[in-house]
């Protein structure tokens, strides 16, 4: 199932317009906020002991929604293995830094946690976003928000990371990648297309969509150009490809005259 076409449909209510798209990860400062110390001071301040239980939905939430951003690097791993290659000193390109569409906040973004982890498999990943100047969770993880406090401990290979800088030519940025992964819904990248990503890159390569980003017709078309495809909420993806398949296998035994 395409889950982005389902979030379509349930958006043409309007008392129901504002459902967002699913992302790596939650992003953003309030809902992490709002969502953990509910629990905390439930049982620290209020003296419950039932937190599980009154609780059980925003800390599973808040969960569920963290490790996407882990199965991010999962699906690039995968999508790789699939062309043959391998994560590890395979050049990646992460297409947006900050928590969400056309804003230059990085704050508790997800794509902190694609790019880490990514970099503990041994990828070489550099980073594209059209609003964020610098990445200063990276940047200062030495000392942000204090010293030994941020989220690189929780991660290996972690301490090149503060010398990343955020590219904002996205030809550039995209020439001799290996895959491409497309974490935010900023604008220049909702109009992308896949020939021309193709061409810049140099060849074919792995695109992952995290944020609902690619229609059916990219898809399709990345297939065409022997491009790797994964992504967050399109469970159809593997019919389009077989789709494709079925295509050039026609075409192999009944080439036109």
């Amino acid at each position: 199932m395409d889950l982005t076409k389902v979030i379509r449909a349930v958006k043409t209510r309007p008392t129901h317009s504002n459902i967002i798209f699913p992302g790596p990860g939650i992003g953003g400062y309030c809902l992490p906020k709002d969502g953990g110390p509910g629990y905390w001071a439930y049982e620290h301040i209020l003296g419950f002991q039932d937190g599980d239980v009154v609780f059980k939905i925003s800390p599973t939430a808040i969960g569920i929604n963290d490790t996407r951003a882990l199965h991010v690097a999962e699906l690039t791993r995968d999508a790789l293995r699939n062309m043959g290659r391998y994560i590890a000193g395979a050049r990646v390109l992460l297409a947006g830094a900050s928590y969400r569409e056309d804003v230059g906040d990085t704050r508790y973004s997800g794509s902190e946690l694609v790019l880490r982890k990514l970099a503990e498999m041994g990828a070489e990943v550099s980073v594209h976003d059209p609003y964020v100047d610098h990445w200063y969770e990276l940047e200062s993880q030495d000392t942000y928000p204090a010293t030994g406090r941020s989220w690189a401990r929780f991660f290996r290979n972690q301490q090149d990371l503060v010398n990343i800088r955020v590219q904002k030519d996205l030809p550039a940025a995209l020439k001799g990648i290996e895959a491409l992964i497309l974490a935010v819904r900023h604008k220049p990248y909702l109009q992308l297309k896949p020939d021309e990503v193709v061409k810049w890159a140099g060849g074919p390569i792995a695109v992952v969509d995290c944020f609902g980003i690619l229609e059916d017709t990219d898809i399709t078309r990345y297939f065409e150009l022997g491009c790797e495809v994964k992504a967050l909420g399109h469970g159809h993806i593997q019919r389009i490809k077989e789709q494709v398949r079925s295509s050039r296998t026609w075409e192999r035994q009944y080439p036109p005259h």
